[in-house]
């Protein structure tokens, strides 16, 4: 049976805050990290999450800059559940948590490379990995 991540209790956005991420919202997030972020629309950052040891692409989630300082500060990949529209603590309530490493920020600022020590599966469905699925890939093969 897959083993789902709901929202930590207490992990909702509290008085205070806005309920949704925004493009503009007050966080605690360092100022000087913030303002290198580039954001959708709705004020979230790509998360692309690896096995900080092997490489391994574990799954892609979405963090905004109050997310970011929950994961920066607490060592505990926290995300923002569009769907939802909270945060989540990832392994909160399955038990498969992810310890954060590193976080990395790319060139554009507009991802972010979260290298965690994973706890048990990081799908939802209860695979190791969210990448399970294989497509095939039928284009000429590159000559030089």
């Amino acid at each position: 049976m897959p083993a789902t991540d709901a929202p930590l209790t207490g992990a909702h956005a509290t008085s205070g805050e806005p309920a949704a991420p925004g493009p503009v919202r007050s966080s605690r997030l360092d100022p000087a990290i913030a303002a290198r972020l580039r954001r959708t629309p709705d004020g979230l950052v790509a998360a692309v999450v690896r096995q900080h040891d092997t490489g391994e692409v574990l799954m892609v989630a979405w963090m905004n800059d109050e997310a970011l300082h929950r994961t920066l500060t607490t060592g505990r990949a926290t995300y923002w559940s569009r769907s939802r529209q909270e945060y989540w603590v990832k392994g909160a309530t399955s038990g498969h948590h992810q310890h954060v490493r590193s976080v990395a920020l790319d060139c554009d600022g507009d991802a972010l490379l979260v290298s965690v020590d994973q706890v048990g599966a990081a799908c939802h469905t209860g695979h190791r990995t969210c990448f399970f699925t294989e497509l095939p890939v039928t284009a000429p093969e590159a000559t030089s």
